[in-house]
């Protein structure tokens, strides 16, 4: 049905950062911190579903927190290594699709879609099957980045996400990276768009201001010229800054 994603099927095979215990790690402890400073509450009672699992190093830091978690991946290679390295209770791993999702309607508490938004073909069906399997009340920790960056993350390419996508093909032909440039970014308007059905609750600056209280000085040290930067651009242009956290509640 969906054209041009095939390399998704295997993303882990040529993405080493997927199996970096410390580099996941890092983000799964600015993901508890967010959503403890949310609950305000022992996250135990709370059923968790994470949509891009990949290796599953993510989702075993989160089982430490919630009494149940899954998460779900199109990469078979990327669940199988993750059901063979992690086993508890808690934890299960299972392939799967975000724009199609295996569970019944409010069935999670919490739902994990960090970074996996670009990947999709269909980002309106993504945040409609997310809407679906939350709980009432029920939230998504939404990570994404902003079409505008500058730098884009995936290809370390400048300006790759801002430029037209026939121009960007050519750009990655050209500098051997690739044939066709997959990813999908959206603007902070288009991003505000798909997410229209939820209510936002918005992190970023959040982060931003007081990183260490969110396990994110990994992203932005406190002293360096970048956390100025970010200070600025979120106060005066928040429209272009690279990328968004937020709680998106149903």
């Amino acid at each position: 049905m969906y054209k041009n994603r095939g390399y998704q099927y295997n993303f882990s095979d040529n993405s080493q950062e997927m199996y970096s215990r410390n580099s996941r790690e890092r983000k799964a402890k600015t993901m508890i911190a967010v959503l403890g400073d949310y609950y305000k509450k022992e996250l135990r009672s709370l059923a968790l579903l994470d949509i891009g699992a990949s290796t599953g190093i993510i989702d075993n830091y989160l089982s430490e927190y919630f009494g149940k978690v899954i998460g779900t991946d199109i990469d078979k290679s990327a669940i199988q290594f993750a059901n063979d390295k992690y086993r508890k209770r808690n934890l299960k791993f299972v392939i799967g699709d975000g724009i199609n999702i295996c569970f019944n309607d409010n069935s999670f508490d919490v739902i994990i879609c960090s970074q996996v938004y670009e990947h999709v073909p269909d980002t309106n069906k993504l945040l409609s099957e997310i809407h679906r399997t939350l709980k009432p009340k029920g939230v998504c920790y939404f990570a994404a980045s902003n079409r505008m960056n500058i730098h884009e993350p995936h290809y370390n390419l400048p300006f790759l996400s801002v430029i037209p996508r026939p121009l960007a093909h050519i750009y990655l032909k050209v500098l051997g990276k690739g044939d066709f440039y997959y990813e999908k970014h959206l603007s902070y308007f288009g991003l505000k768009n798909i997410v229209k059905n939820f209510q936002i609750i918005d992190y970023t600056k959040k982060i931003i201001y007081n990183p260490k209280s969110f396990h994110a000085e990994y992203m932005i040290g406190e002293s360096s010229i970048k956390y100025k930067l970010a200070k600025f651009m979120v106060k005066y242009i928040y429209m272009l800054f690279p990328g968004y956290i937020w709680l998106l509640r149903k």
